[in-house]
């Protein structure tokens, strides 16, 4: 029984660190293609947030956390729109639940911890680029309609 619980505790472990390792890899892997059409076009304000979040220590992360949910929104509306029927890569689906995972992380950490909470908000602002990005390829591979 002990041992059942071990190696239950011990791959729950494994799971959580290959999943955080998976999302860390494809933010510095993926996401280096200029997006500025994407981000004009849509008035995206990610890239503005990382650049506070890198320079003022006194910034409001409410104001910026909103910023970046208002972003994560048109950003996956577009994505979804984009691909139609299809589900999504399996790399967007992956990044997708770790924004929702880093927003509820944001949530607790705010209260507690401000550096914690500049931590989720810096890694949602990369996921964020990573669908901006997408979004940049996929307009790209599109063919021209007139």
């Amino acid at each position: 029984m002990i041992s059942s619980l071990l190696i239950i505790a011990f791959s729950l472990v494994l799971l959580v660190y290959w999943f955080r390792y998976t999302c860390l890899a494809l933010l510095r892997a993926g996401g280096d293609e200029d997006c500025g059409d994407v981000i004009a076009a849509n008035r995206l304000q990610f890239a503005a947030v990382r650049e506070e979040l890198r320079k003022s220590p006194d910034t409001p992360l409410d104001r910026l956390h909103e910023a970046l949910e208002s972003d994560y929104r048109i950003l996956t509306y577009l994505l979804e729109q984009a691909a139609r029927l299809e589900t999504g890569s399996l790399e967007q689906r992956i990044l997708d639940f770790d924004y929702r995972l880093m927003r509820v992380w944001y949530q607790l950490a705010k209260r507690a911890s401000d550096p914690h909470a500049r931590r989720a908000l810096a890694e949602m602002s990369g996921i964020v680029k990573y669908f901006a990005a997408l979004m940049s390829q996929r307009l790209a591979s599109q063919p021209y309609r007139a």
